[in-house]
Parts: C-alpha cells; sequence; structure tokens
C-alpha cells in the first residue's frame, strides 16, 4: 500500500533550555540554551509520521530554494518529489522550557501559488491512497493538482487559509476551530453537517481535542471519546490524528473504526511527548538522567514475540544504567529482515508490549533495519546487544564512539528465540 501526503513543509525548530531567573531590565523569562533541534514540519511531518508507522510513503512538497528548504530536504526520512516555491521556506522557532513553549518565532512564507509539476502529478496518481495535508501556502490551490487528487482516495486535512477540499474525499479533518471558521456554527454537529454538504464529501470528522471527535457521514453522527491524556505540548497531534486515518481507511476500515483508531492514536502520541518525543525518548527523561549524573543504556531488535530470553537481557541491560530506552525496529524493518510473514505482533502492539516492563523506560520505534541513525539522536551512554554478537563486529560500536559510548554484551539465553519459538508452532 503506496500512500502519498501531498501539501505545504516547513521547518520546525525547537531551541529547548532552562528559565531560573529574569530579563534584568524587563519581567520576561531569560532562557538558558541546552539543545537546538530542527525537524521537517506541515506535510513533511505528517509524511515521517506515516513512513515511522512502516508505511511505504512519498513527500509530494513544494520547497524554497533557500537554506532553510535545503535544511528541510536533509532532514526528510522519505522520498519526495518536490516542486518550487515563490515564497521564503516557513521556519516556526519555539522557545521551550520544562516540556512547554515559552514563545514561538515565525518568519518566511507569505503568498506563493506554487504550481505542481508534471512529476508530482504522476506521484499523485502512483498513490493507492493520498493524504492532502494543508498548512495555508497554496499548493493545494493548484488547478491540475486538484483535477489529479479527484481521481485518487483522499483524506484531507484542511487549513484555515487555504482552499476547500476537492469533491469526493473518503474523510475531511478540521478541528473545531477550522470547522467553525468554515462553516460559520460553533456547535460541531451543525458545523460537521454544513461542512459534509457544502464539501460533497463522504465523511467529515470534527476534532475537539481532550473532547474527541464528531464523525458525521450523512446519517447519525458518531461521537468518539478521547482517553485522558495530560498535555502539555499539543503540536503535531492533527497531523498524527489525519495519518492515522489516512492509514486505516486504507487498509480497508470503516470511517468510523478509522477516527476512533485516530483518536487513540493522537492521545498516544500527545501522552509520549508530541512532537518533542519523536526525535527519541521524549527529551526530559534522558535530561533528568543525565542532569543528575546518571547513564542511559540503549537496546535494539524487534521483539517480536516476546519470550524469557527478550525479559533477561533487558533487564540486564537496565541494570547498567540509571534509565533503558529500547529502540525498535518498525513493522516494515521487520518484513525486510525477517520475511513478508512477520512481525507476528504489530509495531503498536509490541511497544505497548515493552511499555508495561518495569525494566523498560521509553521505546523509540526506528525505520531503516539497523539502529545507527536512532542512536545518532539519543546518543546513549551504553549501547547493549545479546551475547550472541560480537561488540567489535557491531557496526553500532563505532556509531558510540563519536561521543565516547560504549557497546556491551550480555549473556545469551540459547533454545530461547522468536524463530524457534515460530517453528514449533509449525
Amino acid at each position: 500500500m503506496r500512500l502519498v501526503v501531498v501539501g505545504d513543509s516547513l521547518l520546525d525548530v525547537d531551541v529547548e533550555g532552562t528559565a531560573e531567573r529574569l530579563c534584568p531590565d524587563a519581567p520576561a523569562p531569560v532562557l538558558d540554551v541546552s539543545a537546538e533541534r530542527a525537524r521537517s514540519g506541515g506535510a513533511a511531518l505528517a509524511a515521517t509520521m506515516a513512513a515511522r508507522d512502516g508505511m511505504d510513503v512519498t513527500l509530494v512538497s513544494a520547497l524554497a530554494d533557500d537554506e532553510d528548504g535545503h535544511r528541510i530536504r536533509s532532514l526528510l526520512e522519505v522520498p519526495g518529489v518536490f516542486g518550487r516555491s515563490g515564497a521564503p521556506t516557513s521556519v516556526k522557532t519555539r522557545l521551550r522550557c520544562g516540556g512547554t513553549s515559552l514563545a514561538r518565532m515565525d518568519r518566511g512564507g507569505g503568498p506563493s501559488e506554487p504550481k505542481a509539476t508534471d512529476d508530482m502529478l504522476d506521484a499523485v496518481l502512483s498513490a493507492d491512497f493520498v493524504l492532502a495535508s494543508d498548512y495555508g501556502r497554496g499548493l493545494l490551490r493548484d488547478e491540475r493538482l486538484r483535477s489529479v487528487l479527484t481521481r485518487v482516495p483522499v483524506v484531507w486535512d484542511p487549513h484555515p487559509r487555504g482552499p476547500a477540499p476537492v469533491p469526493d474525499a473518503r474523510l475531511v479533518t478540521p478541528n473545531l476551530a477550522e470547522a467553525t471558521a468554515f462553516s460559520g456554527h460553533s456547535d460541531p454537529f451543525e458545523a460537521a453537517e454544513e461542512l459534509l454538504g457544502r464539501w460533497r464529501s463522504r465523511a467529515v470528522v470534527v476534532t475537539r481535542g481532550s473532547g474527541g471527535a464528531l464523525l458525521h457521514c450523512g446519517g447519525t453522527p458518531v461521537a468518539v471519546p478521547a482517553p485522558k491524556v495530560s498535555v502539555l505540548d499539543p503540536c503535531g497531534a492533527g497531523d498524527r490524528f489525519a495519518v492515522t486515518a489516512a492509514a486505516r481507511l486504507a487498509a480497508g476500515a470503516t470511517p468510523d473504526e478509522a477516527v476512533a483508531d485516530a483518536v487513540l492514536s493522537a492521545a498516544r502520541f500527545l501522552a509520549d511527548g508530541g512532537v518533542s518525543g519523536m526525535t527519541g525518548t521524549p527529551m526530559s527523561t534522558m535530561d533528568a538522567v543525565r542532569a543528575r549524573g546518571g547513564v542511559v543504556v540503549a537496546t535494539g531488535g524487534c521483539f517480536d514475540v516476546l519470550h524469557a530470553g527478550h525479559v533477561r537481557m533487558l533487564r540486564a541491560a537496565r541494570e547498567l544504567g540509571d534509565c533503558l530506552v529500547v529502540c525498535l525496529n518498525s513493522d516494515a524493518s521487520v518484513r525486510r529482515l525477517k520475511g513478508p510473514e512477520r512481525p507476528v505482533n504489530r509495531q503498536a502492539d509490541r511497544v505497548e508490549v515493552l511499555r508495561a516492563l518495569g525494566c523498560v523506560d521509553e521505546v523509540v520505534v526506528f525505520p531503516e533495519d539497523t539502529p545507527e541513525r536512532v542512536l545518532r539522536d539519543l546518543r546513549p551512554d551504553v549501547w547493549v546487544k545479546g551475547g550472541d554478537y560480537t561488540a567489535e563486529l557491531l557496526p553500532e560500536t563505532a556509531v558510540m564512539r563519536h561521543w565516547g559510548g560504549r557497546t556491551v554484551v550480555v549473556p545469551y539465553h540459547r533454545g530461547r528465540s522468536t524463530t524457534e519459538i515460530l517453528s514449533r508452532r509449525g
């Protein structure tokens, strides 16, 4: 199943630090900067989320030929087909402390109305399913692109400054503020009903944050409650919702099934730290450990059918430091490594089981076949593998040396492996 994410891409920058004093000349906090992290935003963020879910994803977008546009390209984890934007790259910089934002600075952007190239149109037409991710920069106004989008199944994530969705969209996903701006109704039931008819969509879902979502397909609206989560940073939740909804619809789910899963997915995303957690374990966990002089330990693998050998290895790894991060191969990565019948347990279930273990502090999913990239993001002090490996031969060992980390092997428990368990079952 090939997903194409088409829309406006931005550059997001988080400047992290501590704020323990005020300016001497104004009642404003002073941020003592400890780190700066850049990531691709907008449609590029949605594409990254889908790729980390294990989907085959292509990004179709327009990028400016400037330093920030090139930076977005360098940060992308998915293949892309790009046109040219005539406006400077939109950059959103957030000043953050203690897991929340103190202020946001925006630059770039502006009116552009980029045009879709033939290559971009071909990429959209080759998709099994499309997510239109509108951030109001004008790409989705292009008439040739809109014509092509009527010929493929689409989930449309709208923007108040953007155009109406194309007719017959499978699902349109405005939040309550957007739905109110589009429809003139503040009541979500009235807004959903108005937009369903006006946009001629198959379904409209109005998302309401902690209030869940309201789905309207033309009959009786369906209210989907949201789990209660503590939210410091809601950034990216809408993208997470739209990506999950598109993936579930593409897999054959009904709209109510797709929306229910999307609500849960957005809640889990926020509980895990939102976009700040996407660079690895939520930085507050690792920073807290390092601030008190502790040791961050990481290990990795597929952990498909969890067994005693896994648990013993994870416990041994946790004993080597003060927090343990498990780097988990995505579903697509497991299929490439283990064959088309694997994984037995899908990614979300493997994450849930690992997090339930008392020795595991966090789980980070990575889409590649090997964990070098995620290790560079996390920079753990210790990397642990089972004793069936030789540390000197692991490519991770060389990566760890860049920041003074070390690789450690722990005892291997023969006869306890997922492959052997599955062969006995057969």
